[in-house]
């Protein structure tokens, strides 16, 4: 996998991957914060990494991915005081969602999903030294806050210059601080919130520290990939590069890699705006596959357009490569393509691989090829895509498909019994409904139009 290239937010740049270690990567990835149902947004970070997981494992690659939950939060805290109820069950019940979202969108499971509050005894001492090294203080309310300015480097994985910078929108305001760039590292304990004992006092932690010392306890401090959304790069990674690289003595992560916003209507889909769509609500409308073959047709890095409309045409594409399946039956997957394995050497490129994908699609339609079939099995495999049987898909889009079926076998009788226009009134009785028939040598197949 020596010919692997993917961009590095860091240098802003493609760069030939060279793990630290050879045929192993240690690769992490900001999760959720579980106070509510995940959106599209979300979706895409997870399909895109799960995507990124497979294909460095596809390449040989031992891969230890660790992916994380913040289960303390402000917002976890109000949600579950506006529904009466324990923190830690509303964060059970909202990981227990986001499961079942992955595993239905076809997410392979992390090889960790470490929970922030287990984790505290690994922030607490990532805070201990910064605090010794000169890159942290204990304010006078009590809070710990890291002193930006003591990082030199600061800026330099987002580009920011730190004259120009404004407090991180997730930085609480706090007028004991030194500069109003620090941001909070332990906050003091508040009447009826969780707490956890510290040097400082009873408190919690600040949401930055958390995937610093998480990263670290579980990848070492020197790792190979850290990722995430592009709304994580400012502030929440730069505050992560300068805790772990202050608190180490350098190091952290070698490759940073963002995927790309979801739009509305050209605006980001995120819960702040209110614009957004849970993953169950898209679901209830749309087969998992569709949203799976949406997100992986873009580019990783592009921005992404949703709409009705470009999920309508995933379905569609889907469809077509269902057609071909039914029409190939059975048959083993074999090697991938060298231009599909050329597009995912090329930072991750599944515009390209889709696009490879559908073209052997077309000249499978055309004829038959076992060698052929074997690379398109091997394509849909990895995209883990076309999961269903073939005539399931196709029924599935009916809501009453055993009547369908009963037109379909009273025809199939006409038809035997040489009654021409019965058999001709039914069909075009099931295609005024929208259903399309297809006689094919091993008997009558339906589909919606």
């Amino acid at each position: 996998m020596a010919d692997l290239q993917l961009f590095n937010t860091l240098s802003r740049k493609k760069e030939v991957f060279e793990p630290l270690q050879a045929k192993k990567v240690g690769m992490y990835v900001c999760g959720v914060t579980v106070y509510d149902q995940c959106h599209v947004g979300h979706a895409r970070v997870m399909i895109v990494f799960d995507t990124i997981f497979r294909w460095l494992q596809t390449s040989g690659y031992d891969v230890s991915y660790v992916r994380n939950f913040t289960d303390v939060d402000d917002k976890i805290i109000q949600r579950a005081k506006l529904a009466g109820i324990a923190i830690d069950e509303l964060t059970q019940s909202m990981i227990d969602a986001f499961h079942q979202d992955m595993d239905a969108l076809g997410c392979l499971r992390p090889t960790l999903e470490p929970r922030a509050t287990t984790h505290m005894p690994e922030m607490i001492e990532m805070i201990q030294a910064l605090i010794e090294k000169g890159f942290a203080y204990v304010c006078d309310s009590g809070d710990v806050l890291y002193a930006v300015r003591a990082f030199k480097d600061y800026g330099q994985l987002s580009g920011k210059n730190i004259d120009d910078l404004e407090s991180g929108s997730r930085v609480d305001v706090d007028h004991h601080k030194r500069d109003p760039l620090d941001f909070v590292l332990w906050k003091q304990a508040k009447a009826d919130e969780p707490s956890w004992d510290s040097p400082w006092g009873k408190g919690r932690p600040g949401w930055h520290i958390e995937c610093s010392a998480m990263s670290c306890k579980h990848l070492g401090t020197t790792f190979d990939i850290h990722g995430g959304g592009m709304d994580l790069k400012f502030p929440h990674h730069e505050n992560e590069i300068a805790q772990a690289r202050a608190a180490n003595d350098g190091g952290f992560a070698k490759y940073w890699l963002h995927n790309g916003f979801v739009n509305i209507n050209a605006e980001k889909m995120s819960k702040s705006l209110g614009n957004f769509f849970t993953i169950k609500e898209v679901l209830e409308r749309y087969d998992p596959e569709v949203l799976r073959m949406f997100i992986l047709s873009t580019h990783y890095r592009s921005p992404l357009d949703y709409s009705d409309a470009a999920l309508d045409e995933a379905k569609k594409g889907l469809d077509r490569l269902y057609e071909t399946k039914r029409k190939l039956g059975e048959v083993e997957a074999g090697l991938l393509p060298q231009r599909f394995v050329d597009a995912m050497n090329d930072d991750f490129n599944t515009a390209e691989g889709m696009a490879i994908l559908f073209e052997k699609c077309r000249s499978l339609n055309k004829s038959e090829d076992k060698k052929a079939a074997g690379e398109f099995y091997a394509m849909l495999n990895f995209f883990a895509l076309l999961k269903h049987d073939a005539d399931d898909w196709f029924q599935g889009d009916s809501e009453d498909g055993s009547n369908i079926d009963v037109l379909v076998q009273a025809r199939d009788d006409a038809k035997k019994s040489r009654d021409y226009a019965q058999a001709d009134a039914i069909r075009d009785q099931l295609l005024a409904q929208g259903i399309v028939l297809e006689d094919t040598p091993e008997g009558t197949r339906w589909k919606k139009a």
